[in-house]
């Protein structure tokens, strides 16, 4: 039923984070045996949704964890403790960053208004500037200041 080729590991969509997937589907997307599955929830490396009947369900976001444990642990030979520190750090990076952006946005001053944004908020209007006559077919413009 669930059919799975190399091909079909390669076009998994990794965007999303609904759980759908069963153990047995989750263990051949990410090409691990699902007692593994098992153990990492387990541990706290990956924590997927769970069914009515307390089975777990997979979403791809999980699938694509499940991937990197894989190949932090094959290629890079990181223990599955490392893996879990690794992971808990990226966490709070990415908390800390959006904290500094957010925190940037409400401590930068704002962007000047273009002269452009000025004329459609109708709050000034352009005028031919009428100061001294400059050589050649320039145009100036200026802002009426009240």
């Amino acid at each position: 039923m669930f059919g799975l080729s190399a091909d079909d590991q390669g076009s998994y969509d990794p965007a999303d984070d609904t759980p759908v997937h069963v153990i047995s589907v989750a263990a051949k997307l990410s090409g691990l045996h699902p007692q593994t599955l098992r153990q990492y929830d387990r541990i706290g490396l990956v924590s997927p949704g769970r069914a009515v009947g307390r089975g777990r369900r997979y979403s791809a976001r999980d699938i694509r964890q499940l991937r990197r444990i894989q190949q932090l642990t094959q290629d890079q030979g990181i223990n599955l403790a490392g893996i879990k520190r690794i992971t808990e750090l990226e966490a709070t990076v990415a908390e800390l960053q959006q904290l500094l952006t957010d925190l940037q946005a409400a401590v930068a001053p704002p962007a000047p208004p273009t002269p452009t944004a000025l004329v459609r908020a109708r709050q000034y209007s352009l005028v031919r500037y009428q100061g001294p006559q400059q050589p050649g077919p320039l145009t100036t413009w200026r802002f009426p200041v009240s």
